[in-house]
C-alpha cells in the first residue's frame, strides 16, 4: 500500500525540481524529505528521481507515477471533502467572464459537480465588473474576472494580453476618422480601455456596434463592421491582429483574477485549485505560442 504522505513529497519534488524547495513546501527538512523519497523507492523496487546536486528530475518510472500519485492525492482529498460536509452538500455560487465560459471550461465544471452528487453549482457568467462586486457584496462563493493589473490580493492572478483587431476578409478604412468601433455595453473594462486609447491617440470615434456578450463582438468583428479589442484568448480565425505600423495605440493590459469569499468552504477551496490549474494551463499554452510565434518572425504584439 502506497504512503499518502511519501507521495506528497514525491510530487512536491517533482513540482519544485528539488529536495530543498520541496521540503519549504511540506514544512519538513531537506533531509526528512530525501528519506522519504528513498523509502518510497524501496517500496515500489524503482529509482524514481535522477539526483544532480540541488536538482530533481523523473525517472521514467517517475514519470509513470506523477500521474497515478496526483489522481491519488486528489481522491484523498475529495474523500476528506464529501466526508466533512453536510448531507445536503450546498451550494456553490461561481462567477465567471464570458470569454471563460467556452466548452473546455464548462467541460470541468461539469465533471467537478458529476464527482460531488450532493454540490449544487450555481454558475453566472457576467461582466467582469458585475462579477467583482458580486463577490464584495456576499452573492458569489468563487470568482473568475477581468481586472486592472495588481489590483489587490487573490488566490491567483495571470496577465492577459490585449490585441487590437479587425476583419480578416473584409476591409476597414483604419485611417478614418472617427474609428468604428465594436464595443461591449458600458461597464466592459474593454470598452473603456478602448475608447481612452483612442482618445489619447488624439483620434475621434464612433459606435458602430454594441453588444452585451461576446459572440456578437466576434461577428461584428469579423464581417467588417469595425475595430475592437479583445483578449488573446478570444481572436478567431476570421480576425486580423492590428500591430503598430496600422497606427493603433498600444492597449493597456489587464489580468484575469481569481478570488474566493473569506468563508469559503472546502468545496469552494477546491473548485478555486482546479480553476487556478485550469487558468495555469491555458496561459502556459498561450505563452508558449506567442515565443514560438517570435522565433518564426510572426509576433503580433504591439
Amino acid at each position: 500500500m502506497l504512503d499518502l504522505d511519501l507521495l506528497h513529497s514525491f510530487i512536491s519534488v517533482v513540482d519544485t525540481g528539488g529536495f530543498t524547495r520541496a521540503g519549504e513546501r511540506v514544512h519538513r527538512t531537506q533531509s526528512t524529505v530525501s528519506q522519504q523519497i528513498v523509502r518510497l523507492e524501496r517500496t515500489l523496487g524503482y529509482s524514481l528521481l535522477h539526483r544532480n546536486g540541488r536538482l530533481a528530475t523523473p525517472t521514467e518510472q517517475g514519470e509513470r507515477l506523477v500521474s497515478y500519485a496526483r489522481r491519488i492525492l486528489s481522491l484523498e482529498q475529495e474523500a476528506r471533502e464529501v466526508i466533512a460536509r453536510p448531507v445536503s452538500g450546498g451550494v456553490l455560487r461561481l462567477g465567471v467572464p464570458e470569454d471563460f465560459a467556452a466548452y473546455q471550461l464548462t467541460k470541468l465544471l461539469s465533471e467537478f459537480t458529476h464527482s460531488r452528487p450532493g454540490l449544487r453549482l450555481d454558475v453566472r457568467c457576467r461582466l467582469s465588473v458585475e462579477i467583482q462586486r458580486a463577490l464584495e457584496r456576499g452573492e458569489l462563493d468563487l470568482a473568475l474576472y477581468k481586472r486592472d493589473a495588481g489590483g489587490g490580493d487573490v488566490i491567483a492572478a495571470w496577465p492577459e494580453q490585449l490585441r487590437w483587431v479587425a476583419s480578416q476578409r473584409h476591409r476597414v478604412n483604419l485611417n478614418r476618422d472617427p474609428v468604428p468601433l465594436v464595443m461591449f455595453e458600458q461597464g466592459c473594462l474593454y470598452r473603456n480601455r478602448m475608447i481612452h486609447a483612442i482618445e489619447a491617440a488624439g483620434r475621434s470615434w464612433h459606435t458602430a456596434y454594441t453588444s452585451p456578450n461576446l459572440a456578437g463582438i466576434q461577428a461584428a468583428v469579423s464581417v467588417g463592421l469595425g475595430v475592437s479589442i479583445l483578449p488573446e484568448v478570444a481572436i478567431l480565425s476570421d480576425h486580423r491582429v492590428l500591430k503598430s505600423k496600422d497606427g493603433f495605440p498600444r492597449i493597456t493590459n489587464t489580468e484575469l483574477a481569481l478570488a474566493a469569499a473569506a468563508d469559503a468552504s472546502p468545496a469552494t477551496r477546491r473548485l478555486a485549485e482546479v480553476l487556478a490549474k485550469f487558468c495555469s494551463t491555458v496561459h502556459s499554452r498561450k505563452t508558449a505560442r506567442t515565443k514560438a510565434g517570435g522565433r518564426a518572425g510572426a509576433s503580433t504584439s504591439l
